[in-house]
């Protein structure tokens, strides 16, 4: 019975629907300054300045790998990312903001944040934290990481 209110198809519909209005909200923010939100979410995850192997950027910025090299190349090219050998595994390389590219994350963070403050949405830490739960009950492989980063539960 999908009409019951709270079967599976409410939340699978209101965060297909949430998800979509937000990428459209970002969206029209990002494109004054010619940027994607496939772009931001890459500029988010290396703003952490660890630099991340392009593998994992593929992943966190669910991106196929060919789709995100065209990608980086176009943000290689604004200045905005830079590429380097992993030290550990030469085979690897890592992706990484440039000092431009930091700047651009903080300046838009910023837009985006007020953007989304006229909405009157905050960033609720408890919504975030249960879309984190319930992301790594969906994925085994992130279980691990969100237990690790959520520390020991009392």
């Amino acid at each position: 019975m999908s009409d019951v209110p709270g079967a599976p198809a409410d939340l699978l519909r209101s965060l297909t629907r949430a998800e979509r209005l937000l990428s459209r909200r970002l969206g029209a923010v990002l494109a004054e300054d010619d940027l994607t939100t496939e772009a931001w979410r890459v500029l988010c995850l290396l703003a952490d300045g660890q630099g991340h192997p392009m593998s994992e950027v593929s992943v966190e910025a669910s991106l196929p790998p060919g789709t995100l090299t065209k990608l980086v190349d176009q943000l290689v090219d604004r200045n905005l990312v830079f590429r380097r050998i992993d030290p550990l595994d030469r085979r690897r390389i890592r992706a990484y903001l440039t000092a431009r590219g930091l700047r651009e994350h903080a300046r838009l963070d910023e837009l985006i944040r007020a953007s989304l403050a006229d909405l009157g949405v905050p960033a609720d830490p408890a919504l975030l934290d249960h879309l984190g739960d319930l992301i790594a009950r969906l994925d085994p492989a992130r279980r691990r990481d969100h237990a690790d980063a959520a520390g020991p539960r009392h």
